[in-house]
């Protein structure tokens, strides 16, 4: 196998009728060319240093990690104001309490078109989440709406074992077409509230067109940030969506060790 790729597996592609597995080669992100960032590619990984000691305290996680996700995006994007609003712990236990939080294995990308609204409307809304989000900027309800351009980053990380079940692949947005992209509507997520529609991936005509990376052994002193909605370019008809599932590394037993990982969500706003 060439050392630039990282391993074969399968991924689930979605069709009309449910999941169906493909053989994929991914390759190993820390052997490409890093000159095409994340603007281009959806997604970048990059070294940082987090002061969060516990990541299973979500008081602590909050306190601190939000703020250094807030500069980090605010240093990437240029934007006036990054909005966090939670984060999520994917690992067993989070899993037994709620499927939502295991890693999701299906090819998809968080958003479609229709994200612009619907944030808008959350923002506006009473939940307790957004109203927090915005207090921390000192923003009011109407920030997100008012903005010129809403672009949001996923900031992923692996809190457990540098080498571990389900790790993440990301797809290179370039290579994958509207046409591809099959929405579909999430009524509800982890039992929450929020609405919204979001992509599966259909299987590419050719087994080689679509352009899939994993970087392995990431350790909790790297974040790896993905692009999950743009305004401006879903606006323009540029990709905006970052494919990416949870897959099986064949060199990792299932579940030994299991995937830990945080995700925290940035929506930031353009003035």
């Amino acid at each position: 196998m060439p050392d630039e790729i990282f391993c074969q597996t399968e991924l689930n592609y979605v069709t009309a009728l449910g999941i169906e597995p493909k053989d994929v080669s991914i390759l190993n992100g820390r052997m490409t060319d890093k000159a095409a960032g994340w603007e281009r590619r959806g997604f970048e990984l990059m070294d940082h240093v987090s002061e969060v000691t516990d990541w299973d305290d979500d008081e602590e996680v909050a306190s601190i990690y939000y703020g250094e996700m807030t500069s980090l995006a605010k240093d990437l994007s240029g934007c006036s104001h990054a909005l966090m609003e939670g984060h999520i712990n994917r690992n067993p236990e989070q899993a037994l309490m709620h499927p939502d939080y295991a890693p999701i294995q299906f090819v998809h990308s968080d958003f479609t078109e229709t994200y612009g609204k619907a944030i808008c409307d959350y923002y506006e809304s009473d939940e307790d989440s957004p109203r927090k989000a915005l207090k921390r900027a000192n923003l009011g309800p109407d920030a997100v709406r008012s903005s010129a351009r809403i672009l949001i980053l996923q900031f992923w990380r692996n809190v457990g074992e540098p080498q571990m079940d389900l790790p993440l692949a990301l797809c290179d947005a370039e290579s994958v077409s509207r046409a591809e992209l099959q929405d579909f509507h999430v009524a509800s997520y982890a039992g929450g509230d929020f609405g919204f529609d979001t992509f599966g991936v259909k299987a590419p005509d050719s087994n080689d067109r679509h352009r899939w990376f994993a970087f392995p052994k990431m350790t909790n002193d790297e974040v790896l940030m993905l692009r999950t909605y743009d305004s401006e370019r879903a606006a323009s008809g540029k990709p905006f969506w970052t494919p990416h599932s949870a897959f099986q590394d064949p060199n990792v037993p299932a579940g030994n060790p299991a995937r830990k990982s945080i995700e925290v969500r940035a929506t930031c706003l353009f003035e």
